[in-house]
């Protein structure tokens, strides 16, 4: 009777490099979410590629714009509704640094909001 050791060695080194295959290159960041409300003066920390998740709460997400005053530091993505799906207004960290982020309302009626993102390696 033939040995079925090599032949399971083989399947098992198989689905190991199979499995290595589906891990990402790069750690994946999760988000940090924030209300637009608790921005206010607030310093949010974040990690270059992390994403900083606005709720807009009752507002739509697409009413909002952002101005990064160091767009090195980090980039501001407007929200938006796109087949069916919505996606908050965001600001994704790009360098190592600090930068002020203010935070308007198309819809007016509510000041603008103010607030730091520190963003490190």
């Amino acid at each position: 009777m033939k040995s079925v050791q090599p032949l399971a060695a083989t399947l098992v080194a198989g689905i190991v490099l199979l499995l290595a295959a589906c891990v990402p290159a790069e750690p994946v960041i999760a988000p940090v979410t924030r209300d637009a409300g608790s921005l206010q003066g607030a310093t949010v920390e974040l990690e270059v590629g992390q994403v900083l998740n606005i709720d807009t709460g009752d507002l739509a997400v697409d009413s909002y714009r952002g101005e990064v005053a160091d767009p090195s530091i980090a980039r501001f993505t407007p929200g938006r509704e796109e087949d069916g799906a919505t996606f908050n207004p965001g600001v994704e960290g790009l360098a190592e640094g600090r930068t002020e982020v203010v935070l308007s309302n198309s819809g007016g009626g509510i000041q603008d909001v103010t607030f730091t993102v520190e963003v490190s390696d």
